[in-house]
């Protein structure tokens, strides 16, 4: 699956990290690091990070390049 975040709307909150901390990662106090791409082992542990961001800034997308 493909990850994108969108660091301008970003606010740091953290809930990503603290849901799915293989992909997610605050560096500092609110400098977001994440992976690009993760694997499908990851994927319940990223969609419940989606759906915690308060802000709506991850977007995750299928290979095909689909949203899901």
């Amino acid at each position: 699956m493909k990850i994108v975040v969108d660091l301008n709307r970003c606010e740091s909150y953290a809930q990503c990290a603290f849901l799915a901390p293989a992909v997610f990662e605050i560096h500092g106090e609110e400098a977001l690091i994440y992976t690009p791409r993760a694997s499908a082992h990851e994927a319940e542990r990223v969609h419940r990070a989606v759906a915690a961001c308060p802000v709506q800034a991850i977007l995750v997308e299928d290979e095909a390049g689909d949203a899901l």
